[in-house]
């Protein structure tokens, strides 16, 4: 059986924790933000844990897990 590939979009934008739980950035930070307050913006800063099933869906397309 040949080796499986990591996607390399999933490698540049997901990290796993120690636990395994995926790491990603926070959503809605593209554009728009004259929107949105000032809270929103703020709180949205830095990386979040990915719901269950976003999770799973990432782990799927990386069964070589990268970056602990």
């Amino acid at each position: 059986m040949p080796k499986l590939k990591n996607k390399s979009a999933a490698k540049k934008r997901f990290r796993f924790t120690a636990k395994g739980k995926v790491r990603g950035t926070q959503s809605g930070k593209q554009h728009g933000m004259i929107k949105r307050t000032n809270k929103q913006i703020r709180n949205q800063r830095g990386t979040t844990i990915l719901a269950e099933g976003d999770a799973k869906i990432v782990k799927k397309i990386m069964p070589y897990r990268l970056g602990s």
